[in-house]
């Protein structure tokens, strides 16, 4: 389901079912096979996780967030010496903190960042400003820092203005949790939707200020802002932005161009608009440097923050939109202007992350030659697949991993020949040199089903025998309008690599709806969630069992978290193929599910309207209508305190398997959100989905 939207938690039976559990749960899992797990999960998170990092704009320096004592620590590098690296630092002597968001001013030689390090126990962020002088190329550089702000609350994302005289920042003053729908909600009280509505906005600071300040917001309280871009001439800003509450408001937001001081205009609003974006999503406002155009990235999306589409351009005084990539096969999920004619688009296309470099004036079929198209994870750490570039975007800079390489920063350079693989980059960093996955080779698998092209990944097991049948796993992603993609290590409590580890082959399949294929592809489930997408993984299945004979196809597992949770409990009632199911925060009936929300915005352009005028359309996807079908054993889990898959679901869904005398378990996790934080709960869910497919679909069966 949606990653960073808000689900209103119904909480009478959330309450009663973790009174079971209110501690931590216990496994069926016998001691020694627990310490086979424990010690599996070591290898799994070997290696040095690189947080932020950017280049400065004349290409110079590089900065990057790397894990220090005690918390996060931002190091500055010359881009021609990686390797010599001085920490930038905002903590006092022996603190322990965090700093984030490295953003350079148009000097290159000051750079804005958020830390924690004068927050006290509160872990309160703020922006600070490091001053870089001396001879850095020589190893003895100069680095004054100031703070800047006096926050009280949520700060993200600092943007310095094109003059280099301000900084502009996401603020949600008063912050009691973060913000999304990934972290555990907070108790439900007042008057919902009403009381305790916490707004982002713009908030903007003078960077040549010398004592901390209190931020001061340029854009009004009634607009809760997501993204947002500084004008050439640095006198404006344009947002993406929606009525409060945000979290519900995102599928439905507008475009907004606002000089400071002034008041907002909308230029753009979905919802108003006649043509193919109407009803969908919008993300990445950019100004052109000329300060006549805006583009942005449009589509359907699930997800706020889990961005892709078609890159579109409307007049920076509104007017009618030009999608500037129709048809292209591929999912933009970032951009920035290369000039005034034209942008670089960060894209998925495949099983490849790539960058392509698109018109913006021109008329026809677009044909792009990727600066590079690789198999593997990537982005400096902002926005998805963002990255960090110089000036004359000239160079472009971030970190990636793959499923067979770890974590190190790349440099990609503008001209010549196509990239096709991590090697083909400049590796800046070495961080994670000699470290090798203890997962089985990692392969990407494309098959054809009912005329599209599908794309998924394959992990062998990690001791592979072909002499030898093994088990395989299928794992659908979350969304559903994002993708598996190539990345190192465990994700989540159901991970790929972890399953591979422990001698399973995994599938991973991209089916329609997923980015990657184009926009047509992402809306192909549009009215028929756990249909067609079934079918392209089922068809996926059948493409690995007769490719590869070890694979044992009557022992056939399924899983998958939030849309994958939703996948899991629903295909389990059209299909006898997997003999165990785990289902992570799932979606079991879409009817009660709508009215247990508070970000029914989403539900709309997937289902067409809402459950009250076309309760047919929910009820066609929904797997409790379906109950009686069930055959296969399936273990639920849940957070009690998700707010965008509540637990009430996977309670409904468990009851109807215990009616039917099917086997089922129902486990509720305490104090836990969307996105398990306690690692001894992501540990335990693995646990016991390992213990329920050894199980329910045992060797030598």
């Amino acid at each position: 389901m949606p990653i960073r939207s808000f689900l209103r938690r119904i909480a009478v039976s959330v309450v009663c079912i973790a009174t079971l559990i209110s501690g931590m749960p216990s496994t069926a899992q016998n001691a020694s096979d627990k310490a086979h797990v424990d010690e599996m999960l070591k290898g799994l998170s070997q290696g040095q996780r690189i947080g932020a990092v950017a280049i400065s704009p004349d290409g110079s320096m590089l900065a990057y967030v790397r894990p220090g004592k005690g918390g996060s620590e931002l190091v500055l590098a010359p881009f021609g010496d990686p390797a010599h690296t001085t920490q930038v630092s905002a903590a006092k002597k022996g603190g322990h903190c965090g700093d984030s968001d490295p953003s350079w001013a148009p000097d290159s030689r000051r750079l804005a960042f958020l830390s924690t390090c004068e927050g006290g126990e509160s872990g309160q962020p703020d922006v600070f400003v490091a001053t870089v002088g001396g001879d850095f190329a020589s190893g003895k550089p100069k680095i004054e820092v100031e703070r800047l702000t006096e926050a009280r609350g949520e700060v993200g994302y600092p943007e310095f203005s094109p003059d280099g005289s301000h900084i502009a920042f996401l603020y949600v003053e008063g912050a009691t949790r973060a913000a999304g729908a990934l972290a555990a909600m907070k108790p439900w009280a007042g008057v919902i939707g009403e009381d305790g509505v916490e707004i982002q906005r713009v908030a903007v600071v003078d960077a040549s200020t010398h004592k901390p300040v209190a931020p001061s917001f340029a854009t009004p309280a009634k607009l809760h802002v997501y993204e947002f871009d500084w004008s050439p001439d640095s006198k404006s800003l344009a947002y993406v932005a929606a009525n409060p509450p945000g979290e519900n408001n995102w599928w439905v937001a507008k475009l907004y161009t606002q000089a400071l001081g002034a008041e907002p205009q909308a230029i753009f609003a979905p919802a108003e608009a006649a043509g193919p974006l109407h009803g969908l999503q919008i993300a990445v406002p950019r100004w052109s440097p000329d300060g006549k155009w805006i583009a942005f990235i449009g589509g359907l999306m699930s997800d706020q923050g889990s961005t892709g589409g078609d890159v579109w351009l409307i007049s920076s005084t509104g007017g009618e939109v030009r999608n500037l990539t129709p048809e292209v096969k591929a999912s933009a999920a970032w951009i920035t202007w290369a000039g005034n004619d034209n942008l670089y688009a960060s894209e998925l296309a495949g099983g490849n992350s790539q960058l392509v470099e698109v018109p913006a004036h021109a008329h026809g079929t677009m044909i792009a030659v990727p600066v590079y198209s690789v198999p593997a994870s990537l982005g400096d750490g902002r926005l998805s697949m963002s990255l960090s570039s110089t000036q004359d975007r000239s160079t472009f800079v971030f970190h990636a991993n793959s499923l067979e390489h770890p974590m190190e920063i790349y440099a990609a350079k503008v001209g010549g020949e196509t990239v096709t693989s991590l090697a083909g980059l400049k590796q800046l960093t070495h961080a994670n040199d000699g470290i090798q996955p203890v997962w089985g080779k990692a392969e990407s698998l494309n098959w054809k089903n009912e005329g599209f092209d599908v794309q998924g990944w394959l992990l062998y097991p990690a001791h592979y025998d072909a002499a030898k049948k093994y088990g395989l796993i299928v794992l659908v992603h979350g969304g559903p309008a994002a993708a598996a993609e190539s990345s190192w290590g465990g994700r989540g409590s159901l991970s790929a690599p972890a399953f591979s580890a422990m001698d399973y082959f995994v599938l991973e399949p991209n089916p329609r709806g997923s980015y990657g294929q184009g926009e047509a592809f992402t809306a192909a489930n549009r009215k028929d969630f756990g249909y067609g997408d079934l079918r392209d993984i089922l068809a996926g299945v059948d493409a690995v069992t007769a490719k590869i004979p070890a694979v044992d196809s009557k022992r056939v597992g399924l899983t998958g978290w939030s849309y994958g949770g939703f996948m899991t409990m629903f295909a389990v009632t059209q299909t006898q193929r997997f003999k165990a199911a785990v289902a992570g925060a799932g979606i079991s009936d879409w009817k009660s599910y709508y009215g247990e929300n508070s970000i029914d915005q989403w539900m709309t352009p997937y289902f067409g309207t809402s459950v009250y005028d076309d309760p047919k359309v929910y009820a066609k996807s929904s797997a409790i209508d379906f109950i009686g079908q069930v055959k296969t054993p399936t273990l639920a889990v849940v957070g009690d305190r998700d707010g965008e898959c509540p637990a009430p679901q996977s309670f409904e869904f468990w009851h109807a398997l215990r009616d039917e005398h099917v086997p089922a378990q129902l486990v509720v996790y305490p104090n836990e959100g969307h996105g398990f934080v306690n690692p001894e709960h992501r540990t335990d869910v693995l646990v016991r989905a390992l213990d329920w497919f050894a199980k329910y679909m045992p060797a030598g069966e």
